[in-house]
């Protein structure tokens, strides 16, 4: 019965886009009047490169097999938005077309995290790379606008900043888990240039992460609290929130909550600390990482 109900729902909403595509926006000579609004079945079988008895049977909700390259024909004979093909690759119980890789946050969501300060937050997008930070999180962490693109990521500073093994209390375990995250977050990154730059990376110049990125552990990103010792402001202890940016496509905004009493009292002097440019784990990274590049 649910799999009836869904091949009725896909045929309606094949239906719907074909009856208010207009011939002209198809690129069809209207011809003389026609009876039905819209173009008709022969027509987009013809633009799809499917037979019109199949498209037919489609439209009828017969039970038939669509295939991915059928699906991608279809919407572009419809002349479907991003959103309508997606719509159609579900309703179809097929895997959605990839999304286009987003090379950054826009304004608005940069300036959200400038609003969350003197919250530490960040952007990090599908491979982890660091697409936008405010000040709190620079004088957390040192400031990654001031390291070449290619290691202005997450793990990257983890495990080739020496000051982030002190700054992290217990480093070990919490770059252990990171590992585990990284490998369940980035499933869909497989065989991608960056993604596969970048651990290949890791795992030459980094004993600990080749280790746990071959026992393939997974691991959800679920309520986390971490703790810092901070050589400018002392101890620190956040939990993390991770949110998702439905506009961006992969990009995630992590927000840095006070855990304590006594870690709210020192964000104003932590995010100072970012905007005078004296992050602590600045000056080891730029020469560990760029070193070594």
């Amino acid at each position: 019965m649910a799999d009836l109900e869904r091949r009725r729902r896909l045929a309606e909403f094949l239906r719907s886009r074909r009856e208010r595509l207009t011939p002209s926006e198809a690129g069809i000579p209207a011809g003389p009047r026609r009876r039905t609004p819209g173009l008709r079945r022969e027509e987009v079988a013809q633009l799809s490169g499917v037979s019109v008895t199949w498209y037919t049977w489609l439209e009828q909700a017969r039970d038939i097999t669509v295939s991915r390259q059928v699906l991608t024909s279809l919407a572009r004979a419809l002349m479907l938005s991003s959103v309508e093909r997606r719509h159609l690759f579900a309703l179809a119980d097929e895997r959605p077309p990839e999304q286009p890789p987003v090379r950054g946050p826009g304004p608005a969501l940069q300036r959200l995290v400038d609003a969350l300060t003197p919250h530490p937050a960040y952007l990090l997008d599908a491979n982890w790379d660091l697409v936008g930070w405010n000040r709190a999180e620079a004088g957390l962490i040192g400031d990654p606008a001031l390291l070449e693109p290619a290691e202005r990521n997450l793990l990257w500073l983890v495990f080739t900043d020496p000051a982030l093994r002190t700054l992290l209390v217990d480093w070990e375990g919490q770059a252990r888990d990171l590992v585990a995250q990284f490998r369940a977050d980035t499933r869909g990154q497989f065989g991608e240039a960056r993604f596969e730059w970048l651990t290949g990376e890791l795992r030459r110049r980094s004993a600990e992460f080749r280790t746990w990125w071959e026992a393939h552990d997974l691991a959800d990103f679920g309520s986390t609290r971490r703790k810092f010792v901070h050589p400018a402001v002392g101890p620190l202890t956040f939990d993390y929130v991770k949110l998702a940016a439905l506009d961006a496509p992969g990009v995630k905004l992590f927000a840095c909550m006070p855990a304590d009493t006594e870690t709210g009292r020192k964000l104003p002097e932590l995010a100072a600390t970012g905007a005078a440019g004296a992050a602590p784990s600045l000056p080891s990274l730029t020469a560990t990482a760029l070193k070594n590049v």
